[in-house]
């Protein structure tokens, strides 16, 4: 089978994992390697980066990796260049950075509203800014924004900031695509909806307080009960889907939503 990606380069940002186990970054580097492209992945998390590039390594594919602060208008154009000369010209690039916060328009800090807005949002706008010319050398390219489900339906959990953030990637993104679609870039959003990754354990987002959960595993439990399969998703979900509109199997998608969520975003109630 010939490799889906091969001779093209992907820019990921968000490479690593936030925890032990397998974040959408780390899978979706590690399989756009295995399908052939040249991966330069970002993490403000220079270890978390490391361990993704030794796992490509090991399976013979190629991996260059940086510390990077997306929400660094300065980083991220240094960040393009570096890749651009390591790599050549961008074909691929795949928004994946996110954080949440827990809280309500009353209980949540302006600091933490900005905070969401600029590593979900604002690091979207830096890198399409840089990369976007680089694709117009090429005439195409294909760059896929990691959304949310909570950008179009209630989570029952509040975190305004988080699905406000989520809802903005939706225009950005469909803005992008109509700008240049007649020179062959496109633009689309992946949305996961309720997924099982390293993320939602992490302290900082607090999903169990979220939840009114006293433990970690009752509010996984609590997820898996709110999703029509039974279960969350995995990183490899997001992954294998995002695999697909990188390459030119997608070529005729642009500006589309795309829900990765095991039918959650169907559900009423």
């Amino acid at each position: 089978m010939v490799k889906r990606l091969e001779g093209k380069v992907a820019l990921i940002t968000g490479c690593g994992s936030s925890g032990p186990g397998w974040g959408n970054g780390k899978a979706m580097a590690a399989l756009f390697a295995r399908e052939g492209a040249k991966v330069y992945g970002c993490d403000i998390n220079p270890s978390a980066a490391q361990e993704t590039q030794a796992i490509v390594a090991r399976e013979g594919g190629i991996m260059s990796v940086a510390q990077c602060d997306v929400t660094d208008a300065d980083a991220v154009e240094r960040l393009v260049k570096d890749c651009i000369a390591a790599h050549g010209d961008i074909d691929i690039l795949i928004n994946n950075v996110g954080t949440a916060r827990i809280g309500g328009v009353v209980e949540q800090s302006l600091e933490d509203w900005q905070l969401v807005f600029d590593i979900n949002v604002t690091s979207m706008f830096l890198t399409c800014k840089h990369v976007i010319p680089s694709m117009l050398k090429k005439g195409k390219g294909s760059i896929v924004n990691i959304g949310s489900v909570a950008g179009i339906r209630d989570s029952g959990v509040a975190y305004v900031s988080y699905s406000a953030s989520k809802a903005a990637v939706l225009g950005f993104s469909r803005s992008v695509a109509l700008q240049y679609a007649k020179q062959g870039i496109r633009s689309n959003v992946l949305m996961p909806g309720l997924m099982n990754t390293p993320m939602v354990r992490q302290p900082l987002i607090s999903l169990a307080d979220g939840y009114h959960t006293q433990s970690i595993e009752e509010m996984l439990a609590k997820r898996d009960q709110q999703c029509p399969m039974g279960h969350m998703g995995d990183a490899w979900d997001v992954a294998n889907t995002s695999l697909w509109l990188a390459s030119d199997e997608s070529k005729y998608i642009t500006s589309a939503e795309i829900v990765v969520d095991g039918g959650i975003s169907a559900r009423i109630g």
